[in-house]
């Protein structure tokens, strides 16, 4: 018991167990009051995440949605607007309603429809309701009256340098933004049948004579590149559009098809011994800047006659007579074809 009354006596064991001591009871009550604060502090509750499901959406009424409509917050904009086109995909009478209101007089009328038909069609996923005969006519009679309104104010397209696409009533373009992405992912012919060449491509200004309005066009497809110039490049990809600009006045030639007498792309057949056939020129014109440059192609008609003849049997014989008629044809269309625009291949040519 002696070293015990020498260390209680002792002042450093004094003041060492007075300092574990006060360490001690700091901690203990920072523990305690750290529990205090937790147990008494309000959390606030964290938002549950909800669905719409097609029942809660089925049960918004018209009233609802208008007024969702309206709302200021963005999200619950767009998701009300997402439910409105979902219903009008969904019922056909909406996009009937609308292809009516877009074949109206009334140019706002017009215009109010498009714009909902454009918020309607978003994608190449509902794009196939329009894919049909009465879409395609509510289109075109769309662009036709737009063009009788418009009347004397319109432009002559003979500016190669200028496109005058994109100062174009909006009403027209959203027309010919819808029948561009259609043919691109179709085709053109229900649009040809529908009459879209006679009915307004031809009816644009391009020139007050034939010859000026050939060549306008031409120049106008070489130099542009807009929903116009990518509708009529599908409508040429079709014997029927082809056929339908030749006879609108845009274009001359003849197609690659078999005629009434039977003759096919390749003149074998037919019951007269001639075929027509379309010759494609390249023609290599002086700029105005003084380059050399392609300005694009034309075809040229050009009919032949077959003359019946006995055929070589020999082979090497065959070979001669068809390089013998390779030639090549310069004409601009200018003038009538004859034997100086043919340059045919040297006959003591090697190759």
């Amino acid at each position: 018991m002696g070293w015990l009354t020498s260390l209680a006596r002792d002042d450093r064991f004094i003041l060492a167990t007075l300092g574990v001591g006060t360490a001690g009871l700091l901690v203990m009550m920072y523990r305690i009051l750290e529990n205090v604060r937790d147990d008494v502090e309000i959390k606030p509750e964290q938002p549950k995440t909800q669905y719409i499901t097609q029942e809660t959406e089925d049960a918004l009424r018209l009233g609802t949605l208008d007024t969702l409509l309206g709302h200021y917050n963005y999200a619950i904009r767009e998701t009300a607007s997402r439910i409105v086109c979902d219903r009008a995909i969904n019922d056909g009478t909406t996009l009937d309603v609308l292809l009516y209101g877009i074949t109206r007089p009334d140019y706002d009328e017009r215009m109010k429809n498009l714009r909902c038909l454009a918020i309607v069609v978003t994608d190449h996923q509902t794009l196939h309701l329009l894919h049909t005969w009465k879409a395609y006519a509510a289109l075109v009679r769309c662009l036709e009256l737009g063009l009788e309104e418009n009347g004397d104010a319109r432009q002559k397209l003979d500016d190669r340098f200028f496109d005058e696409y994109y100062l174009r009533d909006l009403a027209e373009r959203l027309c010919l933004m819808f029948i561009s992405q259609l043919v691109r992912l179709y085709d053109a012919e229900k649009l040809i049948k529908a009459g879209f060449v006679e009915k307004w491509l031809a009816r644009q200004y391009w020139g007050d004579t034939p010859e000026e309005t050939l060549r306008n066009f031409r120049q106008y497809m070489d130099h542009r590149q807009n929903s116009i110039t990518e509708v009529v490049g599908q409508i040429l990809k079709r014997p029927t559009g082809r056929r339908r600009l030749r006879e609108a006045g845009l274009m001359r030639g003849y197609d690659v098809d078999a005629d009434a007498d039977g003759t096919d792309s390749c003149g074998h057949g037919g019951g007269d011994g001639r075929f027509r056939f379309a010759l494609s020129i390249s023609m290599g014109n002086n700029d105005e800047d003084g380059g050399d440059g392609l300005q694009g192609q034309l075809l040229m008609p050009v009919e032949v006659a077959v003359v019946g003849r006995a055929r070589e049997h020999s082979a090497e014989e065959q070979r001669l007579r068809h390089r013998h008629r390779e030639a090549m044809v310069f004409n601009d269309g200018t003038s009538p074809l004859n034997s100086d625009d043919i340059f045919q291949r040297d006959h003591a040519s090697p190759t």
